[in-house]
């Protein structure tokens, strides 16, 4: 038999194919391909062979079929080293295939434009392309399999050589597994949603995108990157577009998160400003200008907004640029920068500036929450919910009044995105002192006291879950805090509202927990 070097060139993303398959050709190669790519080929002068003319079979059913063929796929399973597999080809008259680049059907980009069908999607789900690229990785020892355009180059340097090493043949075999695997996960997952299922399957597979290695994780001895969710629009932090500052870190990313979360609380009703520090937020203000409202989160704890991250759901124009220049901030996130902001921004090097059109939307009903535990997966719905106005509940004697009442919910709003145990307090639209992440509810309400200082009087106050115990509305009450709101539901409930009734403490249930561990 005489021995060819035959390479099977398919691909929707035509990046470097033309390039790539001259490179082929001057290497001695046979070029085979189909449809497409075969005509963009031809078009740029490469002398192709048809997939018919070695299956010997015409493509059909408007091209589903045509390399699903015992021609194709026994030239590329084929072991060279089977004395067995080498005398069935040749007495089948089949010629070996050494080279596979395949990208398969655009899936992921017909299910993101706005009006795809079902039917549209459907007929983009390949088959062909993954059953040979799948073929190929399997005989990885004999076929070299290219499913990323980014691997032409070094393919083609090596063959130049005499033949891709083992390595390289390897590793390009390991990246067609993960590219299958995504794909699938992905077509699974949309075909789950067409159908109107739950969002716990059986079998939990998912599909992300890195954006970014980064330079460590949490630590400086730990690796770490980061990856994004295919389909999220402009209010996510993986869609951000960076303007200014060095790369983000790992716990730049998880902290700005935080920030836009306890943004999206507020939507864009009126100007807001988010101060976060380690994930929790440290100052919250809404004020009648964007001015106003960050001035009202930095003096909420002018300490430890220091080194923190700035959201903000308006613009950033020169007069609250300035202030935020003043200090130290790792980044600001805004829909928008002015031209003179930038221009005061950009003069401290080390800062980050962010810019997400809609960082202050909502965040999809149907996003999941994930956190690793070793050996497994915690996978849940996201905390959506604030309370169901209809369920509150005032419990006490007094009533809240109506400016009460705009001040819990405002630190409602607050509370929920805090690290538990949490409490949060707040006076004329802004928070007056954090506490959290503790181990007892106490604790947190003295934290909090302890940050608000004299603007605790006055304040109101809400918890992230119910009181235990009575000794939160004590220390309420020594402090000044005129009204409370938190979920109810303790077996001693009946002790705090006692305790509330004796100091004239309005206090209101919600009847929804806010756990945040």
């Amino acid at each position: 038999m005489e021995k060819k070097r035959r390479a099977i060139l398919s691909v929707s993303d035509k990046t470097g194919i033309v390039e790539f398959a001259k490179a082929l050709e001057e290497l001695g190669y046979e070029v085979v391909s189909t449809g497409g790519t075969a005509r963009t080929l031809q078009e740029n002068g490469v002398a192709v062979t048809g997939i018919s003319e070695i299956t010997g079979f015409p493509e059909c059913l408007d091209g589903r079929v045509k390399t699903l063929h015992p021609m194709v796929h026994a030239g590329i399973l084929a072991m060279r080293g089977n004395p067995d597999h080498m005398r069935q080809v040749e007495e089948l008259g089949v010629t070996l295939i050494d080279v596979v680049a395949i990208n398969l059907y655009p899936f992921k980009q017909t299910i993101l434009k706005p009006d795809v069908t079902l039917e549209d999607a459907i007929e983009n789900i390949d088959i062909g392309g993954p059953t040979m690229i799948r073929a190929a990785a399997k005989n990885w020892q004999d076929v070299a399999v290219i499913v990323d355009p980014a691997d032409y180059g070094a393919v083609i340097e090596e063959l130049k050589t005499g033949a891709v090493s083992r390595e390289t043949k390897f590793r390009l075999a390991a990246k067609v597994f993960e590219t299958t695997a995504a794909y699938d996960a992905l077509i699974s997952g949309y075909l789950r949603k067409q159908m109107g299922a739950g969002p716990f399957p059986e079998k939990f597979t998912v599909t992300y995108e890195k954006v970014q290695d980064m330079r460590y994780g949490e630590n400086p001895h730990q690796a770490a990157a980061f990856y994004k969710e295919i389909g999220r629009g402009d209010n996510v932090l993986a869609n951000a577009r960076q303007l200014h500052g060095k790369e983000l870190s790992y716990n730049n990313i998880n902290d700005a998160n935080g920030a836009l979360d306890t943004l999206k609380e507020f939507g864009y009703e009126l100007p807001c400003a988010v101060a976060v520090k380690h994930a929790n937020p440290c100052g919250v203000g809404v004020g009648a200008t964007l001015h106003e409202a960050y001035l009202k989160a930095y003096e909420a704890d002018p300490v430890s907004i220091f080194g923190g991250i700035v959201a903000l759901n308006r613009e950033v124009d020169k007069e609250t640029a300035e202030e935020l220049s003043k200090i130290f901030l790792e980044i600001i996130l805004a829909p928008s920068f002015s031209a003179e902001a930038l221009a005061i921004l950009e003069k401290k090097k080390n800062i980050r500036l962010l810019e997400l059109p809609g960082l202050y939307k909502a965040n999809g009903g149907d996003m999941l929450d994930m956190k690793k535990v070793a050996g497994g997966l915690l996978v849940q719905e996201l905390d959506t919910q604030l309370f169901d106005a209809d369920n509150l509940k005032v419990v006490t004697k007094r009533a809240p009044t109506e400016e009460e009442m705009r001040q819990l919910k405002f630190a409602m709003r607050v509370v929920k995105h805090t690290k538990s145990n949490a409490i949060v307090l707040a006076k004329d639209n802004a928070t007056v002192g954090v506490g959290p992440g503790q181990t007892n509810r106490i604790t947190a309400l003295e934290l909090a006291i302890k940050y608000g200082g004299e603007k605790v009087k006055g304040s109101v106050m809400a918890s992230d879950a119910f009181f235990p115990f009575d000794d939160c509305v004590k220390a309420a009450q020594a402090a000044g805090i005129t009204a409370i709101i938190q979920p109810g539901g303790s077996v001693r409930d009946e002790d705090s509202i006692k305790a509330c009734d004796e100091a004239g403490i309005a206090m209101v249930f919600t009847g929804m927990r806010h756990f945040k561990h």
